[in-house]
């Protein structure tokens, strides 16, 4: 792991077309934005978690509990 330390407004560059920027630093957090090629996806890692989750379960459910399922992750993924 390599471990950076970055002042507001810089940046940190990921192979040719990621950048990661300092935006805010404010009450023990650090707001960050990155700007990545549409076709690299950007998750948080709790939504990961939750995808990891829902498919192990959805592999020994029925239809309409995995439809049940699949309608939750779209409504967790917009927000």
């Amino acid at each position: 792991m390599l471990v950076l330390t970055r002042k507001l407004g810089q940046n940190i560059v990921i192979g040719d077309g990621i950048v990661v920027k300092v935006l805010k630093i404010s009450n023990n957090k650090v707001r960050i934005g990155i700007a990545a090629p549409e076709e690299v996806p950007v998750f948080r890692q709790e939504v990961i978690d939750k995808i990891k989750a829902f498919n192990y379960m959805a592999s020994g459910t029925n239809h309409l509990e995995l439809k049940s399922a699949a309608s939750f992750l779209k409504h967790l993924i917009r927000y």
